[in-house]
């Protein structure tokens, strides 16, 4: 019979969680409950732009453009087909001016053209069977939105000698906002099923499966409450609630697994159940906690920018990540106060052991019913292996991650646009007709905002030394506008090559350099991509040494090394290589388009990279702080480097591995989506996860653990004391066992055992 283990001294922490079990659980209930109602609906108050800098000179220019020349800036266009009988005959003209002016006679719409009505060109496709009638419908993302949804479908469709198809800017939002939703639900649907399938696999007892996932379902709906609060304050995009999804199964399971496998070790050990959910606490809990600040700051990182697109995925992210802590910390206990025992219960692997005749093993329960936990005797022969050969085992991966990273040494940066959306979505296809099949490069053009008096002579002079600018092709306007008795004028500049390109770039920054007897302010796709590549630019060294700096401490406080911290840092920066050369070989470059169904516009959008590194280096980290807390922890108790690094993947390489593939298997549903960008954060994050457990933590850090050898643990005197009075281990007391010019403990029997299983 087992010895039952007795209770540790119960800190505050531990009587709070354990002490009304029922209780925990039913508030939480009710609290689940009522953030389902504060969350329904949190995708509709979304916008789906958020890639400008507000604060850029682009941002001020288009404002003042969309309230002084409405007409200027349309993000309603109405393609109007005319077919074979081409859009001058008499009957088209006559319905194409009758739509076009119930279409002014709308509320909220303004600033109505069409080429009926100007005759201009540029409205006329070359075939002479369509053109377009342009509008601009006023109010913010929501308002313009509600107004569009209500316009659509009366005008969209057959009228007399013509059909219309809805397009613009905004339809191209909207129409992206709805697949995004539509997308994420299928994702839910692919993912649960899936990962509940692996959780049985990984734990066997169909009871302890649930806990994870519930977990999950927990944290995704706060965080869909708490958005839903934030929406009522700033802007939010669309795309964080994917995140949501992603992020809150991801980690809410990753710490569940955690804390129910170390509270099975202990029952398994002979623990009962109060004191085997209080060393759980003490241990998985400290991990869990750690790992949450440290993808938290990962995350948080993201708020130094000043784009709400990147600012709202460190909102969504931060809330799930404590949301799932919270739930791992405090409901994940209580539940199992309150099974005990039977977290082993409806073990669906007997019926496999039972088929194949085998007889007690990994994941077997003994006669009291408890599980005993798997050896995980291939991890640390892995381990062995690694470390016999460490500099092969470091140089090899380190050189691989390397090689797969070089492809984003060419990665060019654009912007978003209608070509994220399947080739199918209406908004999508009348954008591809108009870039077609129309003269010029409609949306490609430059505007030059002149503000203060100016006379004719003026203006013309400066439009003639534009024009001559290297680049440009064509220059149009000014067109004029009194405001108040201060002058506005703006001038369409059409640059050579594509729209976001570098010459169209260039002609952005030589346009600010040319003095005007009047102030300028230039906008446009190209400008917009100009200011928000500075705006990133400037403000990504600050969000750098946040993540890298905050990791550091954390890192420190949890092992009291000065060397692992670095080494934490440094490698996962490596395992991330492998996801940047993936998005710019795949999706700039367009290799697997076909297949994975998508059109590259041969960039990528600015924000994406900054967004996949943050997530990425946090759910690293993640992983990172549970493989070097079990080595910690063993290495605090028997003071044997390599023994501690091998007990650490033995202890945790097979649940890391799961846990990747569990979050892998939700980034690929996410990755799913037919909107490129999702597609693209979906499938990078995976295929980082991945590379990060089965390649940088099997891998590259034992072998870079075995070549450092016991300097690992090293720390100058005083930040040994700042650690052993501050720092936080999973084996509880920080100390200083394995700090050279200490005296090294004996090896206790696990690390004897250890060393006669490995050799």
């Amino acid at each position: 019979m087992a010895e039952v283990k007795k209770a540790p001294s119960v800190g505050g922490w531990t009587r709070f969680v354990t002490a009304r079990p029922r209780l925990s659980l039913l508030v939480a209930l009710v609290i689940t409950a009522l953030a389902v109602l504060a969350g329904s609906g949190v995708g509709d108050r979304m916008g789906s732009g958020g890639w400008e800098d507000p604060d850029a000179e682009s941002t001020y220019a288009l404002e003042v453009l969309e309230r002084e020349f409405p007409a200027s800036q349309p993000n309603l266009l109405l393609l109007v087909d005319a077919g074979p009988a081409g859009v001058d005959s008499p009957a088209v003209a006559a319905e194409a001016r009758r739509l076009a002016e119930r279409l002014d006679a709308e509320p909220g719409v303004g600033g109505v053209g069409s080429y009926w009505g100007t005759r201009s060109p540029a409205l006329r496709s070359e075939d002479g069977r369509q053109a377009v009638i342009a509008a601009r419908i006023d109010g913010d993302e929501k308002a313009a939105g509600e107004i569009l949804e209500r316009l659509a479908p009366e005008f969209r469709g057959t009228h007399g000698p013509v059909k219309v198809s809805v397009g613009g800017p905004l339809a191209v939002r909207h129409e992206m906002q709805t697949i995004i939703q539509e997308d994420l639900l299928r994702a839910e649907m692919i993912a649960l099923p899936i990962t509940l399938v692996l959780l049985v696999m990984v734990f066997g007892s169909a009871v302890a499966a649930v806990l994870p996932l519930g977990i999950g379902i927990v944290a995704i709906l706060g965080t869909n409450a708490v958005l839903r609060g934030i929406t009522e304050l700033t802007d939010v995009s669309v795309f964080a609630q994917n995140l949501t999804t992603a992020l809150g199964l991801g980690l809410a399971i990753d710490y569940a697994l955690f804390v129910v496998r170390r509270f099975r070790e202990e029952l398994a050990a002979g623990a009962d159940t109060r004191t085997a959910v209080a060393t759980t606490l003490r241990t998985a809990g400290r991990t869990v906690l750690f790992s949450a600040l440290t993808v938290a700051v990962s995350l948080a990182a993201m708020l130094v920018f000043p784009q709400y697109f990147l600012r709202s995925f460190a909102y969504a992210g931060i809330a799930v990540v404590l949301l799932a802590a919270a739930a791992a910390l405090i409901l994940l206990p209580a539940a199992l106060l309150l099974l005990g025992d039977r977290v082993n219960a409806l073990d669906l692997r007997r019926l496999f052991r039972r088929r194949s005749g085998a007889g007690a093993g990994a994941g077997s329960a003994d006669g009291a019913g408890r599980a005993e936990p798997e050896t995980g005797a291939g991890w640390a022969r892995t381990a062995a292996l690694v470390m016999r050969r460490a500099p092969l085992f470091a140089v090899a991966t380190a050189t691989g991650l390397v090689l797969l990273g070089l492809p984003f040494l060419g990665v060019r940066f654009g912007t978003a646009d209608d070509r994220q959306l399947p080739t199918s979505a209406e908004s999508r296809v009348v954008q591809d007709r108009l870039r077609d099949g129309f003269p010029g490069n409609p949306g490609g053009g430059i505007t030059v905002l002149a503000e203060g008096a100016a006379t004719p002579a003026q203006y013309a002079g400066y439009r003639e030394r534009i024009e001559g600018l290297d680049g440009v092709v064509r220059v149009e306007g000014p067109v004029t506008s009194p405001a108040g008795g201060r002058g506005h004028a703006y001038f369409t500049v059409v640059p050579e090559g594509e729209t976001v390109g570098g010459d169209a770039q260039r002609v952005v920054g030589e346009l600010r350099a040319e003095r005007a007897p009047f102030d300028t302010s230039v906008t446009g796709a190209a400008a917009v991509l100009v200011d928000s590549k500075d705006a990133i630019g400037e403000r990504l060294p600050w969000a750098a040494a946040i993540v890298a700096v905050v990791t550091l401490v954390l890192v420190f406080l949890l092992t009291g090394s000065l060397l692992i911290p670095i080494q934490a840092v440094v490698l996962n920066a490596l395992s991330l290589t492998a996801m940047f050369g993936a998005v710019v070989w795949v999706f700039q470059e367009g290799h697997l388009s076909g297949l994975l169904g998508f059109t590259s516009t041969g960039d990528i959008e600015t924000t994406l990279p900054v967004l996949m590194f943050c997530v990425a280096f946090g759910l690293s980290m993640d992983y990172g702080v549970f493989l070097l807390s079990r080595i910690k922890e063993e290495y605090d108790a028997t003071g044997d480097h390599e023994h501690a690094v091998r007990f650490g993947l033995r202890r945790t390489g097979g649940l890391i591995t799961a846990a990747a593939v569990i979050l892998a298997v939700v980034m690929v549903a996410i990755g799913t989506s037919r909107v490129t960008n999702t597609k693209m954060l979906g499938l990078g994050v995976a295929l980082a996860v991945l590379m990060d457990a089965m390649v940088v933590r099997s891998l590259l850090v034992p072998s870079v653990m075995k070549l450092t050898g016991r300097l690992t643990w090293w720390a100058p005197g005083p930040l040994r004391r700042f650690h052993d009075r501050f720092g936080i281990s999973e084996g509880g007391a920080p100390g200083a066992a394995g700090i050279p010019g200490t005296p090294e403990p004996e090896p206790g029997p696990d690390a004897a055992r250890e060393k006669e299983r490995v050799g």
